[in-house]
């Protein structure tokens, strides 16, 4: 067999460079020049066989290059994902570049004797396209998706492949399928891999499919393309990836594999063959033929071009076989004027070029790649051939977590954009979602409204990166608890003021219920106002929640996590709400003390007491006007409601009066609300229909109205959607009353502050999002105070947006709306406002078997109550109430559906400072009546029993007393010092804010080590001590971050605080950073001394293996620094701030 190419040196710039896949090849006509495409989305020339670097441009998109067309006077490429194809000169320029609306599937090849090329589309659409200016030419639609388009050489025949495998002949005119029986045949099982015609024979290549998978299929079919008739096929066992026509023989073919064999054959007579193999180590991704058959150039998929050269051995050929016209090389730059500086020369002696066309920065983005996706490595990845095991001669192995997925697939579409990890790679485009400004299809949800989840990574849900979806000054709350549906609701509620007030003075009250949702609703307000902006959770409001609708027998409220197609949302969150008013109505009610909040509305009779604090500001306290239509007797009742729900009018018949169907007509007749109903007249003895209506004066409307939109259906949805530019839903609206039959002459106005909507999206469940005009931006006089509250992701949007019902997936469930001329007569002066500090000097056990020996606090004596920058040393241990939920897929992988619930079992407070420093002044066990699921006792030391009022031996108290202890204690400015404390206060559920906390775990770390240091290290290498060695204990842990804290005040006042950070981490990683075994029997350090007085050490205080902190003799009235008992470090230091917490030097390290 005779040979007529031989392998020549590859050309490995790009390789050698930045080593990525070669996508797409293709020979220059007319210059000495070879064009290939990468797979980060740009087009290189190659010039001369030797190589030389020529231009380099981007064609677009986030993906490979798809394809290069090569034409006499310009270049066309478009990318995998590209949204438009383009042309560009030999130079680099771009001539034009045009946008379909869709990306680009694939172009055709361009007829000798036309100037137009085919586009198709993902619409499904094909498009002609002028070559010369990019204008379109024609525009047909397409039967599928194409991924292969071909013109036959005479331009007979316009072949056509598809995703599906089918192949299809067009009209060459008109691009139209031609409607004979023979236009179609259905050539590969799995979609078309390559298409080649001559005259009259189309070659195709493509994917069968093996046991459900596709694999290439293994014959080179040949059809007659004047009926389509199948052809004898040529066989190639390696497996066809390209099929390559020779330019000067058109009966030649050159069957590549993605292996490196090629089978060089002529179809008139298939027994002449020439094979060849190339000397590649990775993948072939891309072949090309040079116009004149004289170079054969192959990509691979590490970024080297192969070329198999007809030239004999020392002649040098051009790739395109001729001196053709020049090769453009780059115009050379001026050289710069001498320019001697001083400091008088003035800036504009350096000067701007002239230029008559757009700057390179005028340039559209388009062709700038936002990130790069590399199909999977051509050779088999390291960390698979580590874990490779052979049997029987067959090698196998585990896929790497990071590898699984579809392997060897060119991605069609790009990924989710970024990640949502704070431990993730840096995103290149971190911006933030928001609502296009652009008129969007009435049925398209926008970005803002649709449902976000949590993500969760290793590091657990506190690794999610929640400031991606917020970036404002208010705070989202988060979903991943049971019954988080309420989180909007929640959000209306705080920003409706004068319910935050309520709810912020209830928790300052001493409040009897243990579960009780005014408490929790002020809690979590309290929340909100500190974060600004960080994400919270209402962990404790949900399970109450969930408490109360047990114990009511209201379980519909309930949400068990198993969310449905079926589930509407919109009809739980208005019968929660209802509840929730009630349960707030009841729970703040202190009759009768309860203060008058708007004393000029009051009652007639100075000794009526006032009503609940909820029903002043959200009551409707009217009057039932029952009439008999039988004797017309008048019977009236009184009616107190605190919502109202809306009834729609209903024509029952034609001859029905129309009715007024504006918002403020409906939502009167809803406050209104005429009924009838059938009984038994008590007056005439008669069985009669009776009708009810509501009687109100307009000055007695509430200061709140809270309206269920009860929109169940579709025809009450029609009432709420947009209408010829025109909303149903107005921002104010004015309201009057009735009394005795007739209309009150006299209006209010109320205005929309706040609503629910339930989003429904088609291919997903639905979910609830808050629409809240917030009052904090109101204040900043913003332009614009309308906020979307969808969870954690919260951004501005127009009032237009909020009022806006333009389609089914947005249906309104509750609104709440204020009335302007009370807002400012509201007086919340009567209400309590500052929490008992005393609460912090009594003992609060509820256990009545607690052992005496037990008790390890001593609490506050009253001269003890905290001040601002008070230290308080804490550490809490936690129980588990709900296993993790984990989804295990059928490749392996797992994904947390809903991580573990954790719940508060002891905290520990112990004083910072004082006489008394280190002293615990609480530690409290808390009671909860919940099933605990897992005590992990190995990490929290609670017992079975330690939680039981009737077993416990330890200080047991409520939840809600602890949680009110800690809101005191940030309330009153303490510095919380601690290890790990963002976690504990995420569990407890209290924000506190940065600059009242010490966390021991960010004062010992350096950030380009990337490794956080455990206490129970720290405590062994800085303070040599041993705990946590049988099991946790909360005290001993809050003393332990009490004594580093002390130990890094001492040597940054020694200034060598920085050179023991580095030798702590340089000599921890002799022991992989855990704390060796002790010798003998466990020493562990004792809890703190219950007098506070100290315990005697030696003289110095070592650092791991070297004692490198040396104490200095004490003078008398100073403490060792074990001793943990107010040492005087800094004698001259004075004032409040003698304990020496330097805020900027630590936070900002």
């Amino acid at each position: 067999m005779s040979t007529t190419y031989r392998q020549i040196p590859s050309l490995t710039y790009q390789r050698d460079v930045s080593p990525q896949p070669i996508t797409a090849l293709s020979f220059d006509p007319v210059s000495d020049i070879l064009w290939s495409g990468t797979n980060s989305g740009h087009v290189c020339a190659n010039y001369t066989p030797q190589g030389l670097r020529g231009v380099h441009y981007p064609v677009g998109g986030r993906f490979a290059v798809k394809k290069i067309l090569a034409t006499d006077g310009n270049i066309l490429a478009c990318g995998v994902t590209s949204d438009g194809i383009g042309a560009w000169s030999k130079g680099g320029v771009n001539s034009w570049y045009f946008k379909p609306g869709n990306h680009i599937a694939t172009f055709s090849n361009k007829p000798s004797n036309s100037s137009a090329v085919v586009v198709a589309t993902a619409a499904p659409e094909l498009l002609l396209l002028n070559t010369q200016n990019g204008a379109v030419v024609r525009r047909t639609p397409a039967p599928a998706l194409l991924t292969h388009l071909h013109y036959t050489a005479s331009q007979t025949y316009f072949v056509s492949g598809d995703a599906d495998g089918w192949i299809r002949l067009h009209d060459p005119r008109d691009l139209t399928s031609r409607s004979f029986a023979s236009s179609s045949v259905k050539a590969h099982i799995s979609g078309i891999q390559g298409i080649e015609t001559s005259s009259t024979l189309l070659y195709t290549i493509g994917l069968g499919v093996r046991q459900g998978r596709p694999y290439p299929d293994p014959l080179v079919k040949i059809y007659d393309l004047r009926n389509l008739k199948a052809l004898p096929p040529i066989p190639f066992s390696a497996g066809p990836a390209f099929i390559t026509r020779f330019p000067n023989r058109a009966t030649t073919l050159a069957i590549t594999s993605s292996q490196g064999l090629i089978q060089i054959v002529d179809t008139t007579n298939p027994t002449t063959n020439e094979f060849y193999q190339l000397d590649a180590p990775s993948y072939i991704s891309s072949v090309a033929i040079s116009p004149t058959a004289g170079y054969m150039a192959f990509g691979d998929s590490d970024g080297a071009i192969h070329l198999l050269s007809a030239a004999e051995e020392d002649a040098m050929l051009p790739f395109n076989g001729f001196d053709g016209k020049p090769i453009e090389w780059p115009d050379t730059p001026d050289p710069l004027p001498e320019i001697e500086w001083t400091d008088t020369t003035p800036l504009n002696s350096i000067g701007v070029p002239y230029y008559n066309t757009l700057l390179l920065s005028s340039w559209t983005k388009d062709f700038i790649p936002r990130s790069l996706y590399f199909p999977p490595p051509a050779k088999i990845p390291q960390q698979v051939l580590n874990s490779i095991k052979v049997n029987d001669s067959i090698a196998y192995a585990t896929l790497p977590k990071e590898l699984r997925g579809r392997r060897n697939v060119v991605p069609s579409a790009p990924k989710k954009a970024g990640g949502r990890f704070r431990s993730g790679r840096f995103r290149q485009n971190d911006s933030e979602p928001v609502t296009p400004t652009y008129e969007y299809a009435p049925d398209t949800i926008p970005k803002c409204y649709r449902k976000v989840e949590i993500e969760y990574s290793k590091f657990g849900v506190e690794d999610f990166d929640f400031g991606f979806y917020n970036r404002t000054s208010f705070s989202g709350l988060e979903t991943h608890i049971l019954n988080s549906y309420t989180n909007p609701i929640v959000q209306v509620m705080h920003y409706t003021l004068p319910i935050r007030r309520l709810a912020k003075s209830h928790i300052t009250t001493d409040c009897p219920h243990e579960h009780c949702l005014l408490c929790e609703l002020g809690f979590v307000a309290r929340m909100l106002e500190d974060a600004r902006g960080t994400n919270c959770q209402a962990s404790n409001f949900c399970k109450t929640v969930g408490v109360l609708a047990q114990m009511h027998n209201a379980i519909e409220l309930i949400d068990y996590g198993r969310e449905s197609a079926d589930l509407t949302y919109a009809h739980m969150i208005q019968m929660f709400h209802r509840f929730l008013v009630d349960r707030l109505s009841t729970e703040g009610n202190s009759f009768p003390h309860n203060p008058m909040l708007l004393p000029d509305a009051g009652p007639a009779d100075p000794h009526s007491p006032a009503p609940a604090p909820i029903t002043q500001l959200l009551g409707i306290d009217a009057k039932n006007i029952i009439v008999c239509a039988s004797c017309q007797a008048v019977r009236e009742k009184e009616n107190m409601t605190h919502l109202i729900d809306m009834i729609y009018p209903v024509r029952k018949s034609a001859n029905d009066p129309a009715q007024e169907t504006d918002f403020a007509s409906i939502l009167r007749s809803s406050l209104l609300r005429r009924t009838t109903h059938k009984a038994t007249c008590q007056t005439c003895k008669q069985f009669a229909t009776f009708e009810t209506r509501r009687s109100i004066r307009t000055r007695d409307l509430p200061p709140v109205l809270a309206v269920n939109a009860a929109v169940h259906n579709e025809e009450t949805h029609k009432f709420w959607l947009d209408q010829r530019r025109q909303t149903f839903l107005k921002p104010r609206v004015e309201l009057r009353g009735q009394f005795e039959g007739m209309d009150d002459p006299e209006t209010v106005v109320y205005e929309l502050r706040a609503m629910v909507v339930q989003v429904v999206a088609k291919d997903a469940n639905s979910h609830l999002v808050a629409l809240v005009k917030v009052p904090e931006a109101e204040q900043a006089q913003d332009p614009e105070p309308w906020y979307i509250f969808n969870d954690f992701l919260v951004q501005g949007i127009s009032e237009e947006e909020v009022l806006s019902i333009p389609s089914s997936w947005k249906v309104p469930t509750i609104l709440y709306l204020e009335r302007v001329d009370l807002r400012q007569r509201l007086d919340f002066s009567n209400l309590p406002d500052k929490m008992d500090p005393t609460i912090l000097c009594r003992d609060t056990n509820i256990a009545p078997n607690r052992d005496p020996r037990m008790i390890k606090h001593e609490p506050l004596r009253y001269d003890e109550l905290p001040t601002p920058g008070t230290l308080i040393a804490i550490d809490a241990e936690f129980v588990s109430m709900q296993q993790e939920e984990t989804e295990y897929r059928s490749d392996g992988t797992k994904k947390v559906i809903r991580p573990a619930r954790l719940s508060l079992a002891r905290v520990s407070v112990l004083r910072g400072d004082g006489p008394k420093e280190g002293v615990p002044f609480i530690d409290d066990h808390i009671h909860t009546s919940e099933i605990i699921v897992d005590y992990l006792t190995e990490f929290s030391g609670i017992k079975f029993g330690d939680l039981d009022p009737n077993m416990s031996r330890y200080t047991l108290t409520p939840l809600k007393v602890v949680y009110k202890k800690l809101r005191l204690l940030v309330d009153s400015g303490c510095i919380f010092i601690g290890h790990g404390l963002s976690k504990d206060f995420r569990i407890i559920n209290i924000f506190v804010p940065p600059e009242q906390v010490i966390d021991t775990v960010d004062l010992y770390y350096l950030e380009n080590r990337q490794r956080r240091l455990s206490l129970r290290f720290l405590t062994w290498f800085v303070l040599k001590e041993n705990i946590q060695t049988d099991t946790h204990d909360s005290i001993e842990d809050a003393l332990s971050a009490l004594k580093l804290y002390k130990v890094h005040l001492q040597l940054e006042a020694e200034g060598t605080f920085d050179k023991k950070l580095d030798e702590l981490y340089r000599e921890g990683r002799q022991y992989n950073f855990k704390p060796p075994a002790p010798p003998g029997a466990a020493q562990t350090s004792s809890p703190a001394p219950p007098s506070g007085t100290a315990s005697p050490i030696p003289g110095q205080i070592a650092m791991g293996r070297g004692a490198f902190l040396q104490q200095q003799p004490f003078a008398p009235g100073q403490y060792p620094l074990n001793a943990i008992a107010t040492p005087p470090f800094f004698p001259h230091m004075q004032g409040p701030n003698r304990h020496g917490f330097m805020h900027q030097n630590w936070r900002h390290r």
